[in-house]
């Protein structure tokens, strides 16, 4: 397999440390989940995701969903009671699954719903006001002249109703 050298990419990167983790993985291919089952993402409005699996055969109590360190899990188990049914043809997989998912920072999973062998789990992009961008004054040398020229003038007044008085 080829490697591929991040190091340009650290070079002019700060706080990235998981980058380096989730191209490894995605490199490596997570082949557990092998494309079942299928699953959509879409973006919903400006800052709204919604990621939808095609679960059918599943019922909630067989599903599993976590969020740990931005990565979103989703597992399915079938429950053992589909031993005793006798299939002539069985073309829906009802087999177990689990998928992941890498979140972006700020992404938080506002909750699920699954209708109509359908899941959809539901995403909010939030950034805090401490990481939205703002603006960063400068003191820059005109400003600052301006204020020493300020005070030149008001001690010079001062100076001369001093020594008028």
């Amino acid at each position: 397999m080829n490697t591929i050298d991040f190091s340009p990419l650290y070079r002019s990167s700060i706080g990235f440390d998981r980058m380096a983790s989730i191209l490894d993985a995605t490199l490596r291919g997570d082949q557990t989940s092998a494309g079942y089952p299928p699953y959509n993402i879409e973006v919903t409005d400006e800052n709204r995701y919604s990621i939808t699996l095609a679960i059918a055969g599943f019922s909630d109590d067989e599903l599993d969903i976590q969020v740990e360190k931005g990565v979103l899990t989703v597992k399915g188990r079938k429950s053992g009671d589909e031993g005793s049914r006798k299939y002539l043809h069985q073309g829906i997989a009802n087999r177990a699954f689990e998928r992941k998912f890498n979140l972006a920072d700020h992404i938080e999973v506002r909750g699920a719903d699954l209708k109509n062998g359908l899941l959809t789990i539901s995403l909010v992009k939030e950034v805090p006001e401490a990481a939205k961008p703002r603006t960063i004054q400068i003191n820059g040398a005109a400003k600052r002249s301006d204020k020493v020229l300020e005070h030149e003038a008001s001690a010079n007044e001062d100076d001369a109703e001093t020594s008028a008085a």
